[in-house]
């Protein structure tokens, strides 16, 4: 093997996850201005510039002047997914490695963050006619109708998805349902070794201190105008981005399937719910990420000059 210049440096991705108000922005913001580094968002939701305030995007001033790319960079009329996210950001990676040895990349989309470090699977095109049918089937007779189909067509997937996820399952059926073939089926899980060195950190609370954060930050969410921004984005509801916790039950309340204040119950509720399915995923492979609280920068710079020495 043809030994490298010892000039060339080895580049180095810095991946930090954890459950929605974990603190993730802050760490990162400190992590850039000590590498001297940009940060790439993989929050599935960041991407579109028309939601801002239920995705907790954030704000100029929270971004202490740090490029934070995938942020605003999408509308909510376009179809975006993890395939499109895991071309994009390994192009923008080429571009920041010619710059930085130490790129950051956050978010607590699992799925877009193990498309960018493992690759995705190839799926085949799908016809968009099935979605609509399968929206109309998710509107009129529940997600309930929707997981028997799956469970008839795909056993094997049926029997891993995350059953409250709605995007997955119709997801699912719509590659199922346009190819003949099990979704199951063109889950290789082969990973993609990157040209580059990955750091894994995990972030995490307490769980009554996480969940504390969270309802203060829905408090924060709806003084900031939270029920506007969602009236504005009511025609859009039926797009992946907005089958979500934050604007999905404000939705509901407009539509009048309760008052305001189980509106209110409900979003701070299914966020809890959704911090605790985000941990699942990260944690169901124990040695792949290495956990901190948010408040222990020291040690997580510790932790990486250790690793990228």
């Amino acid at each position: 093997m043809q030994q490298q210049p010892e000039n060339i440096r080895t580049k180095n991705l810095i991946v930090v996850v954890g459950p929605t108000a974990v603190g993730k922005t802050d760490l990162c913001v400190n992590l850039a201005t000590h590498y001297k580094t940009e940060i790439i968002s993989a929050d599935s939701r960041q991407f579109y510039r028309e939601m801002s305030i239920g995705t907790a995007k954030p704000t100029q001033e929270e971004q202490q002047g740090i490029p934070h790319h995938f942020v605003d960079s999408h509308s909510i009329t376009e179809e975006y997914n993890a395939g499109a996210f895991e071309q994009e950001a390994l192009q923008l990676l080429e571009q920041l490695y010619q710059k930085h040895d130490v790129a950051i990349v956050t978010g607590g989309s699992g799925l877009y963050v193990r498309a960018l470090c493992e690759g995705m699977d190839e799926m085949p095109e799908t016809e968009p006619t099935i979605r609509e049918q399968l929206t109309h089937i998710l509107q009129t007779e529940g997600l309930e109708a929707l997981l028997q189909k799956l469970k008839e067509v795909d056993p094997v997937y049926y029997s891993q998805v995350d059953k409250a996820n709605q995007q997955r399952v119709i997801r699912a059926l719509e590659v199922s349902l346009s190819s003949g073939q099990p979704y199951s089926s063109f889950r290789k899980s082969e990973r993609v070794e990157r040209p580059f060195r990955i750091i894994k950190i995990g972030l995490t609370r307490d769980r009554q201190e996480l969940y504390n954060r969270i309802d203060q930050r829905m408090d924060l969410m709806l003084e900031q105008g939270l029920l506007e921004e969602a009236k504005a984005l009511y025609p859009y509801r039926q797009h992946n981005a907005l089958q979500t916790v934050g604007y999905k039950e404000i939705f509901d309340y407009l539509e009048g399937k309760y008052d305001w204040d189980e509106a209110v119950r409900l979003l701070k509720r299914n966020s809890r719910r959704y911090a605790k399915r985000q941990l699942t995923w990260f944690t169901k492979h124990p040695d792949e990420y290495t956990w901190f609280h948010p408040q222990q920068l020291p040690d997580i710079i510790r932790f990486i000059d250790e690793t990228i020495v």
